[in-house]
This record gives structure tokens, sequence and C-alpha cells, in this order.
């Protein structure tokens, strides 16, 4: 099986650095469960860059105010091949958990139908224009069959 390809993000940071806080690469849901530990995957560290692999579903933590009373936040986004992310859906307050779940659910069946399917890339060839592909391609007498 192929190495995943892993991509320079910046991780972002939800809710208070002072507060608690967490990321972690979803890669499954216990769907019997409405809470946070529903959510299977790797903690990552958070307000920073990070390598994933292209296509992680993150799913970020935080919270704001006071310790007696905290507001609470959460937010998911995709890692695209291009070491961008696309923010997806997020939630505020204590049913942030179940308010999230059976979307994650649908996003990471979405990924497991489309696969990055053939030979594996290397996302440094996003830094090149489509002429200057075609153009090497056209040099090395390839067809569309390869």
């Amino acid at each position: 099986m192929n190495e995943p390809i892993l991509v320079p993000v910046d991780v972002p940071l939800v809710g208070d650095e002072r507060r608690k806080n967490w990321a972690k690469v979803v890669t499954g849901v216990d769907e019997t469960l409405a809470t946070g530990w529903a959510f299977e995957g790797e903690f990552i560290a958070t307000g920073g860059i990070q390598d994933v692999p292209i296509g992680s579903i993150i799913l970020s933590y935080g919270e704001r105010g006071s310790r007696a009373n905290p507001q609470i936040e959460a937010s998911v986004i995709r890692v695209n091949s291009d070491a961008t992310t696309t923010p997806i859906v997020s939630a505020k307050g204590r049913a942030w958990a179940r308010t999230l779940r059976d979307q994650v659910v649908e996003l990471l069946a979405e990924a497991e139908e489309a696969p990055i399917v053939g030979k594996p890339w290397d996302p440094v060839l996003l830094q090149y224009s489509d002429e200057a592909i075609a153009e090497e391609v056209k040099r090395r007498h390839l067809t569309s069959d390869v």
C-alpha cells in the first residue's frame, strides 16, 4: 500500500490558548457516542504547521471564557492537495460533538468513495502551470493511456 502524501497545513487554534484546546486527524467515528470521545484518530498540535495526509479531516476544539463558564467551539476542516484547508462546519455549545458527528461520518464516507487513484503524485507538481505540464507530456511522447 502506498504511504499517504503529507502536506504542511496550519492547524487552527480554536478558542483561547489559555483554555482547553486540541485538534485531531479524524479517521473514524463511534456513532454510539455523542461526546468528543466519538471521534477517533491521532491528536495533533494546534496553532501551527503540522504535516498531515492530503484529504484529512481535522477536528479542532477549543474553549473561551472562564473555567466556571467555558464557551465551547469546535470546527471541522478538510486538507486539500495544495496544502490549504477548507472549512466544512463548526458548532458551539455543550452539544458540539453530537452536532458535528453525522457530518463527519459523511465526510469520511465521501473520502473513502473517492480515493486518489493511479500512481501517487507529488503535490510539488501544483507549482507548475497546466501549459508546462502539457509541454512535458508532449516532450515525453506520453498519451492519456499511461
